[in-house]
């Protein structure tokens, strides 16, 4: 008997008796509401579009021989409505959101298990705290974020109406946020494998941008693996590193919830931070690919606050929407002028004293830590979106010296050489 044969003898020895399971059956129709959702018979999918209504549905599919089920990252207004001939404007109607869905897979579970703990490190980082986990039943993990926690709308554009590219930019986004950190913590594995030691080791467990495409599926929790005949079980994220496959064996399982009830715009930040680094990386490749490469702070001797240009002494008086992107700016500004440490940490300090609420000091010294772990960063341009966020129109001054940078070094040079002419 080959393997497929012995694969599949296996998981119809399972399939009602574990799809019997009145949680199971509850997990995965609460979770697919309003997602296409598609029954897998073993050898191949079901008819699209599907959806399911009702507990009882997933039980009466398995009776017919469905072995999994698989679902959108996209939220529809009527999934059955769906259609291979629609336009993208018809698509757009029909979708009512989605959620960020992250899809980490490896050779090696090991992998598989360090980039989904960075990955939840740098979305908590970004202010993200209810954010979902599952095994995918082989040997990688899905992380989740609900569409409950984007914005809407961002400057006029519906976010609705920017899948994939939205969600495909936060992927990248975080995949070159945490590339170092990655390779680091895979090269020290003490393992007998070979492991890779350089960025190739990162290759084996990127996410997967294929699934962040129109109509693509991945398969639901609680939902079994054909080829491992492992269900596919939440997780807490305290849970990862100690996690087991054995820990899915179906007839173990303790169904949780893997949409986390997240808070109204809890991932703005993350994803006005990844749309910005997107233009960044755009502009570096159209005009100056060495900018950030080759850029050392300049240290200027004998700083005002009158060198300091208009929006950012602005933004020192202290802000009440966009504090983060304040901060961002402030920290890549001080830095990139050569501003002593503890000068630059009295100054942010000091200016969250006058927002309206003030940030939490965890979150500044966390910033700070960021920042300083990291190579020296200007802040964004004045034509940015950062500044128009936090409600700031940039002066004409400012445009034409494109970033505070080049104000700051600009106007300390000008008044150095009239006090050498005096």
């Amino acid at each position: 008997m080959d393997e497929i044969s012995v694969n599949e003898k296996r998981i119809r020895s399972l399939t009602q008796i574990y799809y019997s399971n009145k949680e199971v059956q509850k997990a995965i129709v609460n979770f697919c509401q309003y997602r296409e959702t598609v029954p897998r018979f073993f050898e191949g999918f079901g008819k699209r579009p599907d959806s399911l209504d009702y507990p009882g549905d997933v039980f009466e599919l398995v009776k017919k021989g469905a072995t999994s089920f698989h679902c959108s990252e996209e939220l529809w207004k009527s999934p059955l409505e769906i259609n291979t001939g629609m336009s993208e404007q018809q698509l757009n109607e029909l979708r009512k959101g989605w959620d960020l869905l992250i899809d980490i897979d490896s050779r090696y579970i090991d992998y598989s298990k360090i980039m989904a703990g960075l990955i939840i490190k740098v979305l908590k980082f970004h202010g993200i705290k209810n954010i979902g986990i599952k095994f995918s039943g082989s040997k990688g993990f899905h992380i989740i974020v609900p569409w409950k926690a984007f914005p809407k709308e961002v400057y006029g554009v519906k976010a609705s109406e920017m899948f994939p590219e939205w969600p495909r930019i936060i992927t990248k986004y975080l995949m070159a946020t945490m590339e170092k950190d990655l390779v680091r913590e895979i090269s020290g594995l003490e393992k007998p494998n070979k492991y890779i030691r350089d960025f190739q080791a990162s290759k084996e467990v990127m996410p997967d941008l294929v699934l962040v495409s129109s109509r693509h599926l991945f398969r639901a929790p609680y939902s079994l693996h054909e080829k491992t005949s492992l269900a596919s079980v939440v997780l807490n994220s305290e849970e990862i590193s100690s996690f087991d496959v054995k820990d899915a064996a179906p007839l173990k399982i303790k169904v949780k919830n893997f949409l986390p009830d997240s808070k109204e715009g809890e991932a703005s930040e993350l994803l006005m931070q990844a749309l910005d680094w997107n233009k960044q990386e755009g502009n570096k490749q159209e005009t100056s690919n060495k900018i950030r490469e080759e850029f050392k702070p300049v240290k200027l001797e004998k700083l005002s606050d009158s060198h300091l240009p208009p929006s950012v002494q602005k933004i020192l008086q202290g802000v009440e929407d966009g504090k983060k992107r304040a901060l961002f700016i402030l920290l890549g500004l001080f830095r990139s002028i050569g501003m002593e440490k503890e000068e630059l940490e009295k100054r942010i300090y000091d200016w969250n004293k006058k927002n309206k609420p003030p940030l939490k000091e965890g979150y500044i010294k966390s910033q700070l830590l960021w920042s300083y772990r990291n190579k020296v960063v200007p802040p964004p341009n004045f034509d940015k979106d950062y500044y128009k966020a936090i409600g700031l129109i940039p002066t004409e001054e400012e445009l034409r010296l494109k970033n505070p940078v080049n104000y700051v070094v600009k106007k300390s040079m000008g008044e150095n050489r009239k006090h050498s002419k005096n």
